[in-house]
């Protein structure tokens, strides 16, 4: 658990360094670094996105999301992510508008991705954490830049890494065993969409309910598993 851990940290001195630096500069300049943000974001997203190798793939990739949107539709997971962060701004006393925002989105970036899930297996099987320092380092140099737009609800994205990449290391050995390197790929592929979706409603050109497609994730490993 010792990479999850540092990982928690990296985000918490991250979120601090931010809102520390958060409001000492004019709203242009503000508007500015958000705007940048969004657009690494956007990076960030297609990167993963674009690992996909094979034209049935992209099928894959889509009828994941498909899937994936109806379930999240039907359960709102969206609307209990919303809620989730809304309780623990009620439970602190914060005022911040944008608390939820920030939470929610620096927990899905956070935790989608192929080093989440690789970094975690590799420190529960075999006690090298080398991925997740990396993906630490990553994280919170991020986390000054989410904290310093959005606030300290980026900080409590650590609850959600926390539990996410800490059952993977502990189920590591059944991880490992079931999830192939199609399915790594095919995940990864459609969580750099979300990814990306979170970079859009970023810029505010878009309101795209990225907590409803979070099962995607999960039908694309489904899917993978019965096509490869």
């Amino acid at each position: 658990m010792i990479g999850t851990i540092v990982n928690i940290g990296a985000v918490l001195a991250g979120s601090t360094v931010g809102i520390l630096f958060r409001g000492k500069f004019p709203e242009k300049i503000q508007t500015s670094v958000i705007h940048g943000i969004s657009l690494a974001v956007l990076l960030i997203g297609f990167q993963m996105a674009f690992s996909i190798e094979k034209s049935e793939d992209i099928l894959l990739v889509i009828f994941s999301l498909v899937i994936g949107a109806v379930i999240g539709e039907l359960l709102e997971i969206e609307k209990k992510l919303n809620n989730f962060g809304q309780a623990i701004k009620n439970k602190i006393g914060g005022k911040d508008d944008l608390f939820v925002q920030g939470f929610v989105q620096a927990s899905l970036i956070y935790c989608v991705g192929a080093m989440a899930i690789m970094g975690s297996i590799q420190d529960g099987l075999n006690g090298d954490p080398s991925i997740l320092f990396t993906k630490s380092l990553l994280d919170g140099t991020t986390a000054v830049a989410f904290a310093a737009s959005t606030g300290i609800g980026v900080a409590f994205s650590v609850i959600p890494i926390f539990i996410y990449q800490g059952s993977i290391t502990v189920l590591a050995g059944w991880a490992e065993s079931f999830l192939t390197q199609d399915m790594i790929r095919i995940m990864t592929s459609t969580g750099g969409l979300l990814i990306a979706a979170i970079g859009f409603n970023m810029l505010g050109k878009t309101e795209i309910k990225t907590g409803n497609l979070l099962p995607s994730l999960a039908v694309a490993v489904i899917l993978a598993a019965f096509v490869f």
